[in-house]
């Protein structure tokens, strides 16, 4: 075969032909190697391998974060209260999260975030909803005021006065605040996850249905 195309056609395929290349080499924000990491950002990645993250610098959103060792700690901090220091349970702080999520079709959150809010003891149903972008039925107290101020946030982008009333009656102010942390900084960790096109963490949880517009 080589024979019949001849040197110069040879030599024109390989210049043309497409690089068999691993996919982390052609991702974005590919992984960096521990030896790659400058010393500010291996501080960073130290820092975060700890307890209770035990969280790698190579996985979504770390590996992206982790380019901005300036922003990094500042980030990885917020998160540390928002997951494990609010005033409101993991019940309600993973339904937030999910509703960001769905907001954004953001299929590594919500894979990650789903079964923490099983573990929390969110109704599975109650995430089935939300996933299709329904209005889940039999929600608590506490959830129908947090999916509808989630809603008045991300749909009507204004928050109306019974809206804003009954979150105040489950939550108080400081509540309400941490509910705008959590959604405000996972906002932040789905625009970096649909920048990097981060695919799904969990192939056991479904994904997001697209939702016409």
């Amino acid at each position: 075969m080589r024979k019949l195309l001849g040197a110069g056609v040879l030599a024109a395929l390989a210049l043309t032909a497409p690089a068999v290349a691993r996919a982390e080499d052609t991702a974005r924000f590919a992984p960096l190697k521990a030896e790659e990491l400058s010393p500010s950002q291996k501080a960073w990645a130290d820092l975060i391998s700890a307890p209770p993250r035990n969280a790698k610098f190579t996985v979504p959103p770390y590996r992206a974060y982790i380019r901005n060792p300036d922003l990094a700690p500042k980030l990885s901090n917020l998160s540390d209260y928002l997951r494990w220091n609010t005033s409101l349970p993991a019940r309600l702080s993973e339904m937030a999260i999910l509703i960001t999520a769905r907001h954004w079709t953001a299929q590594y959150e919500w894979s990650a975030h789903y079964p923490l809010a099983m573990k929390g003891g969110l109704d599975p149903k109650i995430a089935d909803a939300i996933a299709k972008g329904t209005r889940p039925d039999g929600m608590k107290d506490d959830e129908a005021a947090l999916y509808d101020l989630g809603i008045a946030f991300y749909r009507d982008r204004k928050v109306s006065d019974a809206v804003y009333k009954a979150a105040l009656e489950k939550f108080g102010e400081r509540g309400i605040m941490d509910i705008i942390g959590i959604m405000g900084y996972y906002d932040l960790v789905s625009m970096t996850l649909i920048t990097m096109q981060a695919g799904s963490a969990n192939d056991s949880v479904p994904p997001l249905p697209v939702l016409e517009k």
